[in-house]
């Protein structure tokens, strides 16, 4: 288990690891993995090694990231690709955990699990682990599943994507989210609905929707604003996505919400619009 970004609630950390050894994992953490400065997880020099350092150790099998926060942007340029694409261990994680998604998928060529962490106490009990044992496991049917139809439509593709403010964060950089022939996948918390408006925006400006053949959106948690009623995410979402003639489905569970069902990041996926469904059509890992 690494921490590359936010800093870490003991708590939080105790419960996710009893949780993945009763799932039949055994656990390896570094001793500093509770260091803080701020608001990150220790220096950049320590999170970074933590991570290469299980990428490069043989006995680690997979990465669970306990948190997101705010921090991987710093690591990137100390992270080593080449190190990735030959260790090719799945990654866990999602909210700014989706910069080192997005990263190692352009940068090493490899899938990810846009899955739960360790951010509270319980995040990983009962269905959310299981779900996450059977993704790491690349084991039981392919998941399937049900939201709100916005658009109707059907579309297949890679999924791609993660926390919207972080979607848009990479515009620029060498790891950008590349939306071509894609489902793009979209969830945040705390965001107000103008602000989601303004990334919207963005994305659409940078031309991020116009080859996707999807859109799949999970989770918007405490996104409303009082002062402007009439600004629900539902018309935000109509607005916005209404006229791409391609399928939008909503209320999707991932993202930061009682429910956080794990994705293969850069899966292939099929969104069908008048189901309001999403079927996983490719596991993150290939079983030996």
């Amino acid at each position: 288990m690494a921490a590359p970004a936010g800093p870490l609630d003991p708590k939080a950390l105790d419960s996710g690891r009893t949780a993945l050894t009763r799932l039949g994992f055994e656990v390896v953490m570094r001793e500093d993995i509770l260091d803080r400065d701020g608001y990150l997880a220790g220096s950049d020099a320590r999170r970074a090694d933590e991570l290469m350092q299980f990428i490069r150790d043989p006995e680690v099998d997979a990465i669970v990231c306990a948190r997101g926060g705010y921090g991987c942007h710093r690591l990137i340029d100390r992270l080593d690709a080449t190190a990735f694409r030959e260790a090719s261990k799945p990654l866990v994680g999602y909210s700014d955990i989706t910069t080192l998604l997005l990263w190692q998928r352009k940068q090493a060529g490899l899938l990810g699990i846009h899955g739960p962490m360790c951010e509270k106490p319980g995040t990983l009990d009962g269905e959310a682990g299981s779900a996450l044992v059977r993704a790491l496991q690349g084991t039981g049917p392919h998941p399937r599943f049900t939201g709100k139809t916005i658009v109707n439509g059907w579309g297949e593709g890679r999924l791609v994507g993660g926390s919207l403010s972080v979607c848009v964060a990479s515009l620029g950089t060498p790891w950008e989210l590349d939306t071509r022939d894609a489902i793009v996948v979209l969830e945040d918390v705390t965001e107000l609905p103008y602000r989601i408006d303004r990334m919207l925006q963005q994305l659409r400006a940078a031309g991020k929707f116009d080859r996707a053949v999807g859109v799949a959106l999970g989770h918007f948690t405490d996104c409303d604003d009082a002062r402007y009623p009439e600004w629900t995410l539902d018309r935000l979402v109509e607005d916005v996505f209404g006229g791409l003639g391609i399928p939008v489905v909503a209320e999707l569970p991932f993202g930061h919400g009682a429910e956080n069902r794990p994705w293969p990041f850069a899966g292939r996926a099929a969104l069908d619009g008048a189901r309001g469904e999403l079927e996983i059509l490719e596991s993150a890992v290939t079983t030996r």
